[in-house]
């Protein structure tokens, strides 16, 4: 029950990623814009600060797409390895052929 959770709560952090991208880039924007006011700057940051903070892109994981797990994750097939073994023995991914393990 839990991966299935990180999974979902992984999708509403991707979706609030690409809703406030834009927003974030905008903001950031100004901060790094050393021509700018400092006040102005300022008031940047903390209009930043108030994004929530699952919008911004380092909260994100590589995920497993079948059961969440977020480690030994290979992301050409977007599956971890326990995943990609045991479909690799079912003969489900093309071209994998199960050798000994």
């Amino acid at each position: 029950m839990a991966k299935k959770s990180m999974i979902e709560r992984q999708k509403k952090r991707e979706r609030m990623v690409a809703k406030f991208a834009s927003k974030r880039a905008a903001l950031n924007e100004i901060i790094n814009d050393q021509e700018r006011p400092m006040e102005e700057r300022f008031k940047a940051t903390l209009s930043l600060a108030e994004l929530p903070r699952n919008s911004s892109a380092t909260r994100l994981n590589n995920r497993c797409e079948l059961t969440g797990r977020p480690r030994a994750y290979y992301r050409k097939l977007r599956l971890s390895r326990i995943m990609l073994r045991e479909l690799g023995s079912q003969g489900q991914i093309p071209g994998m052929v199960k050798s000994s393990w």
